[in-house]
């Protein structure tokens, strides 16, 4: 016949703080960390910005990651960056449309004062191209309203 023996077994419980002294509930040998330790990895914005500056020129310009490019970009979308664009650009061309007509004025006050008709044909006046002092010599052909006098080209 099998033979019979007496084990005895011995409970310990433990209280709510004894618990917390006694069992490492961390979970380290999974691999996370805990919320606390996560928040003393994590780095503030000035310490990234800090990071950034001092690796600034070690970054590639282009790329899909790791990037200025894609920084620019990612933070273009955070930002809604196009939006902002197409609102300048329209506010750009609502100026250059301005600078337009204010040209026009000004060509007519010329004309009123010299008696000279100055053709805005030549300057592309209405097409949004306003010539700029890098685009070179805008050719302005003019008429004397004056009998007798000649006709001047600039």
């Amino acid at each position: 016949m099998a033979q019979t023996e007496n084990v005895d077994l011995q409970k310990e419980v433990f209280n709510k703080t004894q618990y917390e002294q006694v069992i490492d509930t961390s979970f380290s040998q999974l691999g996370v960390a805990s919320v606390s330790a996560s928040a003393e990895n994590q780095i503030s914005v000035e310490e990234f910005f800090g990071y950034y500056n001092s690796i600034f020129y070690d970054i590639p310009p282009e790329g899909d990651i790791n990037s200025h490019e894609f920084l620019v970009k990612s933070s273009g979308e955070y930002i809604n960056f196009d939006q902002i664009a197409e609102e300048i650009l329209a506010l750009q061309n609502e100026i250059t449309g301005l600078r337009e007509e204010l040209l026009v004025e000004q060509l007519k006050v010329v004309e009123l004062e010299s008696g000279i008709t100055i053709s805005t044909g030549s300057l592309g006046l209405g097409t949004n191209n306003i010539p700029d002092s890098a685009g070179g010599n805008a050719n302005l052909s003019t008429s004397n309203n004056n009998p007798g006098a000649a006709s001047n080209s600039y």
